[in-house]
């Protein structure tokens, strides 16, 4: 019997390692996916988009937030992978009365950088995983504090505004780059109104690509509110991802620097 803790400190126990995985979360499935898991993965989500080849052939068991619990039963996995944030607690705890479930928690890359660790020793993957932990380690610190402390708001979701603010994993991404949370006073993900936005006045505007498609025309309706801010469309997968998203990290970020010009 091998057990292992999650990032939540639950135990699971396992006869052997894992023939069949269920992941529900779109990073972490991609992830499993590049450390060779292809054959053991027998479910995921319609939002594990990333890459083309497992979003077309392997089983979709619903949304992050919405699974459907019983086609879950019926693909019969040894183990599912799920995280606190990206998954309902009800459904998670749901599942856990099943099946083996094991559940990330991450704020920073050191948590991305042990959940992937973690799941090379549950899958038999170690060197793999330790490869690309150690690439995106090394890549990194290219990008510490590349900005100059500029104020930023990080928009996650239109009508209302919603924003990544702390206690949150792109909260740890903006900080570690070097650009200063505009809405970093308020906790997790806040919705704000206009004159709250105009009130904070960020010299920085990153409208992330997801989980709301911003496009060209919210950027222009933003200008008239502030119009001394730089305004940008930001790929949210780069600042949200927390796998082997993270090996094109540093690459993306230095663009980014380049296009906003501070």
């Amino acid at each position: 019997m091998l057990k292992h803790k999650d990032q939540l400190g639950n135990v699971i126990t396992l006869k052997k390692k894992p023939a069949r995985i269920i992941s529900i979360v779109p990073s972490q499935s991609e992830f499993l996916w590049d450390i060779g898991l292809r054959e053991e993965l027998v479910g995921i989500t319609k939002f594990c988009v990333h890459p083309d080849e497992m979003f077309k052939t392997i089983e979709r068991v619903g949304g992050t937030k919405k699974l459907n619990i019983n086609k879950i039963r019926a693909l019969k996995p040894d183990i599912i992978i799920g995280n606190k944030e990206e998954n309902e607690k009800a459904d998670i705890e749901l599942l856990q009365k099943e099946f083996n479930v094991w559940m990330s928690d991450i704020y920073t890359f050191e948590d991305a950088f042990e959940m992937m660790n973690d799941l090379g020793v549950i899958f038999e993957k170690k060197s793999v995983a330790k490869k690309i932990v150690g690439e995106i380690k090394r890549t990194l610190p290219e990008v510490k504090n590349i900005f100059n402390g500029q104020t930023t708001a990080y928009f996650i979701w239109y009508k209302p505004y919603m924003f990544a603010a702390k206690n949150t994993f792109i909260d740890h991404v903006l900080n570690y780059i070097g650009l200063k949370n505009a809405i970093g006073n308020f906790k997790r993900y806040p919705k704000l109104d206009d004159e709250q936005l105009k009130k904070i006045d960020p010299q920085i505007c990153l409208l992330s690509s997801e989980p709301f498609p911003f496009r060209a025309k919210h950027i222009k309706e933003l200008k008239d509110k502030l119009p001394k801010a730089k305004i940008g469309i930001v790929d949210g997968e780069i600042f949200s991802w927390y796998g082997s998203r993270l090996l094109h990290f540093a690459d993306y970020i230095k663009e980014l620097k380049k296009s906003v010009r501070v």
